[in-house]
């Protein structure tokens, strides 16, 4: 537990570039940047109680708010009772200490019952956005997830009066431990459709003489006439696509993406996958506009698509002025008797093709030329009493993974690097170790493509991968051509010098609801540079798919370039459940600190 003692341990430190190693205890004079305590209780949601994890005590938890360009430390506490549990910073991860991007059996051990962790994040000028943490443990993110802003450290590209943070969840009444035991059974239990739709914690089904509490009615949504707002979406669903408007406000502008800036782009509605964020710069209506149109409230509607059950609720925008009489002070809230907006029903094709970096100068689009190899990912369904989710016929199944991958690369070396040329004659996976190799310096376009499987159902995936965002190449039905697609974003470089956006999460579509079994048509396309060594998932993020085995784990460069970010005895700690590394209520944890402070 403890193989390296005394505090001649604090004063070994590496220095290496931007980065740095030195084994700290973290005793009572340390003071992280901020604490988060993970709990189990009975929590009001949807005006139903429900058995769930939370984080300091609420779900969602609290926002926390990070700086470019340093260093902060967060402490995480695991008081769930009997279950494990990590901390994933979404959109993050290439800016985390090694062992600090919180994927358990891949990157590191949870954390658990009774103990706590201390994660390094340092992010990177010109990655101030909007991001969010949740648990990476089972069905638990359903709940246990939470805002995180980076700050900027220099003038943004885009003004504005305020910016309101709004999170989309999904709320099931289900337990975490029925949903998960169902998942993995035999004879398999699906999940279920989801039971609401959250907007800061709230459905919008209700109104005020039917709810027993705020938790069922419409968020309120405060606003000031004549004034440019920068509203934060974060899609902390677990399942849900979903879309969404404002009455009488049609001009929304783009301006984020996945946490970094885009060049302007224009909608009248928003739709967000779990796992995305969009900032919107959303002007509000004058003083004049409001009185000709002799309101001051407006609904905001929301919907899932592409689910067999429809769910929708409402939020309410309301405008603070010295002479209206606001939703604030009104003692009910009467829901609408017919849907104010009429939403599109069509998913595939929002802003496909429209996105584009705000600054491309530090981070330039690689061509086509540059592209080493192309890794086509069919995911598909296998049943065999349950149902599983397979990659290229590669399913994950965490009990299988006996120790993290990072983990075994410090212990074993290259023994437990996946083959790169098995990978290469294997649909770019090892059959051994299950992972996919990357050398640094590749470039590689990644395609994930939609087969039916046995059901002949397509479904929809929102697609997500750690460390370093990629390139979204875009998306189709059929299946994917390569030329195709790269004369496509020829012409549009050449037309307009669009490239496209750089992001972490984006969704592979369906076309047709079913159609003939074991059916290949719709795909997603990626562009990655590899460039951080590490341990990298990339995952569908609805989260019931995820326990279900559509997870791929990538290993980027080989096990010298791993280890040396932080060689022995720097994270000894960190490579057995419950080791130095983590803490508790009688030993205070000896902690590598990676970055340069």
């Amino acid at each position: 537990m403890r193989p390296f003692t005394g505090a001649a341990l604090t004063l070994v430190t590496l220095w290496a570039g931007t980065v740095s190693a030195a084994l700290k205890r973290h005793d009572a004079s340390f003071e992280p940047t901020y604490v988060l305590y993970a709990t189990a209780g009975n929590v009001t949601i949807d005006c139903q109680s429900r058995y769930s994890v939370l984080l300091n005590g609420t779900t969602p938890g609290p926002p926390l708010y990070l700086e470019e360009g340093k260093t902060s430390w967060i402490r995480v506490y695991n008081e769930i009772p009997h279950n494990n549990l990590t901390v994933h910073w979404h959109g993050l991860t290439a800016r985390v200490a090694p062992y600090s991007d919180g994927t358990p059996q891949a990157s590191q051990w949870p954390i658990a019952p009774g103990h706590f962790f201390d994660y390094e994040i340092h992010p990177d000028a010109g990655e101030a956005g909007t991001y969010f943490y949740h648990s990476h443990i089972g069905f638990q993110e359903s709940t246990a997830a939470g805002p995180l802003i980076v700050t900027p450290c220099e003038k943004e590209p885009y003004e504005y009066d305020e910016d309101l943070i709004l999170t989309v969840q999904d709320y099931y009444n289900k337990t975490d431990a029925t949903v998960e035991e169902g998942l993995v059974a035999n004879p398999f239990v699906w999940s279920g459709e989801t039971n609401a739709i959250l907007l800061n914690g709230q459905s919008g089904k209700a109104q005020s003489d039917n709810a027993s509490d705020a938790t069922c009615l419409p968020h309120v949504i405060k606003v000031k006439p004549d004034k440019t707002y920068r509203l934060r979406f974060i899609g902390m669903q677990v399942i849900s696509l979903v879309t969404m408007g404002v009455e009488s406000h049609g001009d929304l502008t783009v301006i984020e993406a996945d946490g970094l800036f885009t060049k302007k782009a224009n909608t009248d509605h928003l739709q967000i996958a779990p796992g995305q964020r969009f900032s919107l710069l959303f002007k509000t209506k004058s003083a004049s506009e409001l009185a000709a149109l002799n309101k001051t409230d407006f609904w905001i509607q929301y919907e899932n698509r592409d689910r067999p059950a429809n769910v929708s609720g409402y939020a309410l925008l309301s405008y603070d002025t010295s002479s209206s009489y606001s939703v604030s002070n009104k003692t009910s809230i009467v829901l609408p008797t017919s849907k104010p907006l009429n939403l599109p029903q069509n998913v595939t094709d929002w802003l496909e093709y429209s996105l584009t970096p705000y600054n491309t100068d530090s981070n330039p689009f690689p061509p086509a030329s540059s592209v080493s190899r192309t890794v086509i990912i069919t995911v598909q369904q296998k049943v065999n009493g349950t149902t599983q989710w397979a990659q290229n016929n590669n399913i994950w199944k965490e009990p299988n993974i006996t120790v993290p991958y990072l983990t075994d690369i410090y212990v074993r070396g290259e023994a437990a690097i996946p083959n790169y040329e098995a990978a290469l004659a294997n649909y770019g996976w090892d059959p051994k170790t299950l992972a996919y190799p990357a050398k640094l310096g590749e470039t590689i376009d990644i395609v994930w493509q939609n087969n039916n499987g046995p059901s002949g159902g397509w479904d929809i995936h929102p697609f997500h991968a750690h460390g370093r965002h990629y390139w979204d190449l875009g998306s189709g039905n059929g299946t994917y051509d390569a030329s195709a697609n790269n004369a496509k974003l020829s012409a549009l470089y050449a037309e307009s010098g669009w490239t496209p956006a750089v992001r972490d999460t984006t969704m592979q579509y369906r076309y047709a609801v079913s159609g003939v079994k074991n059916t290949t048509a719709g795909w997603r396309a990626w562009r990655v540079k590899v460039s951080e060594p590490g341990v990298w998932m990339m995952h569908c993020h609805i989260v019931a798919h995820m326990i279900m085995g559509m997870q791929t784990a990538w290993v980027f460069g080989d096990a010298g370039e791993i280890v040396a970010k932080a060689p022995v005895p720097y994270v000894q700690g960190y490579l057995e459940y419950g080791g130095s590394a983590y803490g508790n209520a009688t030993y205070d944890p000896l902690v590598n600190h990676y970055f340069d402070e």
